[in-house]
């Protein structure tokens, strides 16, 4: 918590910095003189602009700090159930581990949380996703990020999985290349910090891969598809076939923490009076 408090106290400082080199950047653009109250240091600042790359140029949150070095490898992530799941909650956690390249299953068992997180931890998982259920309906996703945090806790609604389409000829096959990613409409901070939280779930594609996942937001419910393309007339002939699963997530909480920090410090949690602010947005526009 020590350690949170001085991290959060710093981005007053830096943003105040940030500011200052941003006026000296744009007089000096613009031909026009230092702002008065930033002549003392001008030739410090002027120093450190010279420094910056596109990486340090922009001032970073306390919250960019447990992304930081998530570019470095790919994900290594831990399927796993609430306890004593049913047939259809098992079924959709199997074509989760097929949606995320680089997971793994683990049936659950008497394991508790915290257990499970402790051996995540020890064995260089990145996320650990828990799929919950009510009378054998998924109800629930739960991701979180390794090893510090955050965890987001998603609603799931009308989950329709591969295992229930009668026609297993019109989903196609499921590939196993690395996917494009597609993030639509998460504008806001609360929606970049959600898009932070899914897009780091999957690895770098290669450019000529024709796999797609897709999170696009509409009035705060994130719609989860997952299509392939070809391109049998040209570029401007692109047939689209989805091969699942889809369903609706709705974000109610992120956490600074993992699952099992029940102490960890809520960081947006949706409340029971947002349900009546219908106009209100919270993740995108």
């Amino acid at each position: 918590m020590k350690e949170y408090l001085y991290r959060k106290s710093l981005e007053g400082r830096e943003r105040l910095l940030y500011e200052s080199k941003r006026k000296i950047r744009e007089a000096l653009q613009e031909g026009k003189p230092i702002p008065t109250e930033l002549q003392n240091e001008e030739a410090e600042l002027r120093r450190e602009i010279d420094l910056e790359d596109e990486n340090t140029a922009v001032p970073r949150t306390h919250i960019d700090d447990e992304y930081a070095k998530a570019a470095e490898r790919d994900p290594k992530i831990l399927i796993t159930t609430s306890r004593n799941p049913s047939a259809p909650l098992v079924q959709f956690a199997k074509e989760l581990k097929l949606v995320f390249p680089n997971a793994q299953q683990m049936n659950r068992g008497g394991q508790v949380i915290s257990e499970i997180i402790e051996t995540c931890r020890a064995h260089d998982f990145t996320d650990v996703v828990l799929v919950h259920e009510n009378r054998g309906i998924p109800d629930g996703l739960f991701i979180t990020h390794l090893p510090f945090g955050p965890t987001a806790f998603f609603e799931l609604r009308n989950v329709v999985t591969r295992h229930d389409i009668k026609d297993k000829k019109a989903m196609g096959t499921m590939p196993q290349v690395y996917p494009h990613v597609i993030l639509d409409n998460f504008t806001t901070k609360l929606g970049e910090r959600t898009a932070n939280i899914l897009k780091h779930l999957f690895p770098v594609p290669k450019p000529e891969t024709k796999r797609i996942i897709t999170f696009a937001n509409q009035s705060d419910y994130i719609s989860f598809r997952h299509h392939t393309y070809e391109k049998h007339g040209g570029p401007k002939s692109i047939v689209l076939e989805e091969i699942g699963p889809r369903f609706e997530m709705r974000l109610f909480k992120i956490k600074l923490g993992t699952l099992d920090q029940t102490e960890a410090q809520d960081e947006w949690v949706f409340k029971p009076y947002m349900n009546t602010a219908k106009k209100q947005k919270f993740i995108g526009i």
